[in-house]
């Protein structure tokens, strides 16, 4: 587990220091190039029982984009800090007036863990949103928090540093050697379920699907 702790202790140290790092990632905006049963966006990806990569290792990842361009995704179960969500603001050189209330942060993966992003319900849309699957949202952009702060963000939120990224035809290549497992995204287990829980409810939700 030692390179999962030296992550987690580069991101929350991104975090503390207040560099002047955009929130505003490069989120794919262009159509994907797989539809229908061959995209698995919105599926979750489950880390199969003998993956014990550290970064992977239980993993449960929200699977935001998947085409033959690659694919995107956030890890939805490596909680790393709680911090006040106008100290985010201020490391990112934005107005925190009037912000209050403090945010979990999460690991979200190893690629660029100092850009953050918002998964979200989609209750709350802004132009460069990226609607998942129609019940759950991912934006990149400090106005998200700021409007969470502000009590007027959407009904759920996970924030999380960092993605799971990969190359053209990588991830197929991976679910063909049984490295992920899959099971349609769950509200539930995406926002409100015990982080220690995930990977097991996952499992669970992939043998008996509701």
């Amino acid at each position: 587990m030692l390179a999962l702790k030296t992550c987690l202790r580069f991101l929350c140290a991104a975090i503390a220091v207040a560099l002047p790092i955009s929130l505003q990632a490069a989120l794919p905006t262009e159509t994907p190039d797989v539809t229908g049963p061959s995209s698995l966006a919105g599926q979750l990806l489950i880390a199969a029982p003998e993956l014990r990569e550290p970064i992977f290792d239980h993993a449960v990842i929200l699977l935001a984009k998947h085409s033959r361009d690659g694919a995107l995704g956030i890890i939805i179960n490596r909680p790393a800090t709680t911090t006040p969500i106008a100290a985010l603001l201020q490391a990112f050189g934005e107005d925190a007036s009037g912000v209050t209330d403090r945010v979990r942060v999460f690991a979200g993966g190893p690629v660029n863990p100092a850009i953050g992003f918002v998964v979200h319900s989609t209750d709350y849309q802004r132009p460069d949103t990226l609607d998942i699957d129609g019940r759950v949202a991912l934006t990149a952009a400090a106005d998200v928090l700021r409007d969470i702060g502000l009590g007027k963000g959407p009904q759920k939120s996970l924030v999380a540093f960092g993605y799971a990224g990969w190359a053209p035809a990588q991830l197929d290549d991976e679910l063909a050697h049984g490295v992920w497992l899959t099971v349609p995204e769950d509200v539930q287990l995406v926002f409100d379920d015990d982080r220690a829980k995930v990977w097991n409810d996952a499992l669970e939700r992939r043998k008996t699907p509701r």
